[in-house]
């Protein structure tokens, strides 16, 4: 070993990562636990109507109910052109818009909940990445002073320096 030779008592590597955040939590469970039975039952409302087996079944009873005004063998309640039948349709679509439009709320408030736990979760992921490349760049150093002791501890051969940066 050359007499010029230092050697670093000790190496440098920053401090290990503690995880200071709030904890990771199901949006959806958070969520569901804050709603009231006519928030459940307007969700309810809104997926059943919202459904093909809805429309199935609506078409169904709307052919019917023609079917029936038309035929000749029962009573017309509801004559051509179906007045009673077009109140009934006017009384559910006032009633379905506002359930349909308080589950959109309701779901978009749940959307905002999952960004703000999507942008917790990128924060945290941000900082520990953070900290695993200040890791990575003690570790770099500390390579670089070893391979260079090492080196010198070759006398037949000259120390080359190491590059820090490798040429692209």
């Amino acid at each position: 070993m050359n007499q010029n030779t230092v050697l670093p008592k000790k190496l440098h590597f920053p401090s290990p990562f503690k995880h200071q955040h709030p904890p990771v939590q199901d949006v959806n469970q958070l969520y569901e636990e804050q709603l009231t039975v006519g928030q459940r039952a307007a969700d309810g409302v809104a997926n059943a109507m919202g459904s093909w087996t809805f429309i199935v079944i609506q078409s169904v009873i709307l052919l019917f109910w023609i079917i029936l005004n038309l035929a000749a063998w029962v009573q017309h309640w509801d004559p051509y052109p179906f007045i009673l039948m077009n109140l009934v349709l006017s009384t559910q679509a006032a009633y379905a818009a506002p359930i349909i439009m308080m589950s959109q709320n309701r779901q978009a408030a749940k959307d905002r909940l999952d960004a703000h736990q999507d942008f917790v979760i990128n924060q945290k992921a941000e900082e520990e990445i953070r900290v695993i490349m200040d890791h990575l760049e003690a570790q770099d150093q500390a390579i670089i002073q070893i391979h260079q002791l090492l080196l010198a501890l070759q006398p037949h051969q000259p120390a080359e320096t190491v590059d820090q940066e490798p040429n692209s």
